[in-house]
């Protein structure tokens, strides 16, 4: 099994990131974005084969390791 993991930040939390990547497309002539919010995206190959389980232990992982739960959301995707 696939697990497919996206990380973003919570909203109200500053993306210097973001603002940066913003800035960079305005300068190379992209004048039409408004916002920019980044984040990860993990995939990781699972030896699980019940999809039940597997997200249970995604989901611990992104708790303990993947996220900081305090200023990030996360979204798991499991095929």
């Amino acid at each position: 099994m696939k697990a497919r993991v996206h990380i973003t930040l919570k909203n109200g939390v500053l993306d210097p990131q973001g603002k940066a990547i913003q800035h960079a497309l305005s300068a190379l002539g992209f004048d039409g974005v408004k916002d920019v919010r980044q984040g990860k995206y993990i995939e990781l190959d699972l030896t699980e084969t019940d999809k039940n389980k597997a997200m249970t232990s995604v989901e611990a992982m992104c708790k303990k390791l993947l996220s900081n739960t305090v200023i990030e959301n996360y979204a798991i995707d499991i095929e």
